[in-house]
C-alpha cells in the first residue's frame, strides 16, 4: 500500500487510478495504535525491530510465520488453497526474502512516515481516483474509520466496506470484481 500510495503522489501521470484493500494510511494506522491493533497487527510491530532478530525467527520456520499471521485473521487459513499457501512458503523461505519483507516495514515505519508527514503539512494529496475496500469482519474496519481517513489525504475517494475479512480477494472474489471491474473502466485513460 505505501509504495502505491507514493506511486500516485509523486509520478501521477503514471496512475490513471489506486485501488486499497483492508488498509488505512500507514501514518493514520501508526498514530492512532490502539492496544486492539497492536494485538491484530502484531507482525508490523515484530517486522520493524532491529536485524537480524525478525530475520532470524522467520528464516528459522517460514512456514510458521506465513501460517500464524495469515491464520490469525477473522477467517482462518480456510480461503486459502494449499497450493497458495505452499507458494507464500516457498517465496519466503528464499534467500533473502525475510529480509525484504522486514525492510519494507522498517520503511514503512520511518521514512515513509517521514514522507507522509511532510505531504500532511504541505496540504499534498492524492489527486488520482482512489477505491478504498476493507473486510467489515477486519482489524481495519474495527480499529479505523477507512474512508474518512483516506479522505484525508486523497481529493477523490470512494469506498465500503465489503462481506468478508482482510484478506479480500480470497474471501469474496466475486463481490470485489464487482466493485472494482466499474472503477477500473472509468479510470483507464
Amino acid at each position: 500500500m505505501t509504495v502505491a500510495h507514493r506511486l500516485a503522489l509523486d509520478h501521477r501521470e503514471a496512475v490513471s487510478g489506486l485501488i486499497l484493500l483492508d488498509i488505512a494510511p500507514t501514518l493514520a494506522m501508526y498514530e492512532q495504535t490502539s492496544e486492539a491493533f497492536a494485538r491484530a497487527y502484531w507482525h508490523w510491530f515484530f517486522l520493524i525491530q532491529p536485524a537480524p532478530l525478525p530475520e532470524r525467527l522467520i528464516e528459522a520456520d517460514p512456514e510458521a510465520y506465513v501460517r500464524e499471521v495469515m491464520g490469525r485473521r477473522s477467517a482462518g487459513l480456510t480461503p486459502f488453497d494449499p497450493r497458495a499457501l505452499a507458494e507464500y512458503v516457498r517465496c519466503l523461505s528464499a534467500p533473502g526474502a525475510a529480509r525484504g519483507l522486514c525492510e519494507d516495514y522498517r520503511a514503512s515505519a520511518s521514512v515513509d512516515l517521514d514522507h507522509d508527514r511532510e505531504d500532511r503539512a504541505r496540504g499534498q494529496r492524492l489527486a488520482v481516483p482512489v477505491l478504498a475496500l476493507w473486510g467489515s469482519q477486519g482489524v481495519v474496519h474495527r480499529c479505523f474509520k477507512p474512508l474518512e481517513e483516506w479522505r484525508k489525504v486523497a481529493l477523490d475517494v470512494e469506498g465500503r466496506s465489503l462481506p468478508c475479512g482482510h484478506y479480500i480477494p480470497e474471501e469474496a472474489p466475486e463481490v470485489l470484481l464487482d466493485e472494482t471491474l466499474p472503477f477500473l473502466a472509468g479510470t483507464t485513460h
